[in-house]
């Protein structure tokens, strides 16, 4: 139903309308902040304590993938790179190496669901989601931005204290993610356990923007940054680059690829 420009129904103020968008479209009923950086404490405390297995058996990615083979989709693809994990490799015993991306991955994987993304899968150290943005990219900009500022967040706030309580490493992060559109590709024939996959620019966009993040920094391609609302454009700035850092420019204008950073 159309509505005046301008006009927000009575029984939702504006402020509440930008507040909801801030949260990535959350409603009532769903996790804040808060809760998933205490569910996260318990999680990887059980984990470090007794053992606690995450579980694995539900793939919404897969049948999502597996639904949509051959089929061209907008997406914003994210990228989460765990730094420092080699340092932890030759220093860390198996078991404690372990636990810690275990937990890592799973714990981005519940923020990447919570904000209505995916998970594409785990490369080492590095987590790959997206979020489907076919029919309201504006709202699912915002969403995947507010997620990778909740990584951050459950990371600084309820994995590394308690990590810290066992002596063990605390954990950095570099975030990149892009906009674009991307082909469901299955490796193939059999329908159910053929490796399936995305490819497209913004896959590689968002891996070439995370490589080069600054710990615990958020990076964005411009095609992310101009479908922000306004409140969350102001977080960012463009990036400064050095030489020949970043060279991508855009096929259909010709000029450099925008990159923007998170402040700090």
């Amino acid at each position: 139903m159309s509505k005046e420009p301008g006009k927000v129904e009575d029984s939702m103020p504006i402020n509440s309308i930008v507040d909801m968008m801030l949260s990535g479209g959350k409603t009532a009923g769903t996790l804040d902040t808060e809760s998933l950086i205490k569910e996260t404490q318990k999680r990887v405390w059980s984990s470090l304590k007794k053992g606690y297995e995450y579980d694995y058996s539900v793939n919404e990615s897969d049948k999502f993938l597996r639904e949509h083979v051959a089929q061209k989709m907008h997406m914003i693809v994210m990228f989460v790179d765990l730094v420092g994990s080699t340092d932890m490799a030759l220093l860390l015993p198996p078991e404690k190496l372990g636990i810690i991306i275990t937990s890592f991955s799973q714990e981005m994987r519940f923020v990447i669901r919570h904000h209505g993304g995916y998970v594409l899968k785990y490369v080492g150290d590095a987590v790959i989601g997206y979020f489907i943005a076919e029919e309201n990219p504006l709202v699912v900009a915002d969403s995947a931005v507010n997620c990778a500022k909740t990584m951050i967040e459950v990371i600084e706030r309820g994995i590394n204290p308690i990590l810290s309580q066992y002596e063990y490493p605390e954990l950095r992060v570099k975030i990149g993610m892009d906009f674009g559109q991307n082909v469901i590709v299955r490796y193939g024939s059999d329908q159910i356990r053929s490796h399936i996959d995305i490819l497209g620019p913004a896959v590689s966009i968002a891996a070439k923007i995370t490589a080069l993040a600054r710990p615990n920094q958020i990076l964005i391609g411009e095609d992310v940054y101009e479908k922000l609302h306004p409140a969350l454009k102001e977080l960012f700035e463009s990036a400064e680059w050095h030489g020949n850092q970043w060279n991508y420019h855009d096929r259909e204008t010709g000029r450099l690829y925008g990159v923007y950073a998170m402040r700090f």
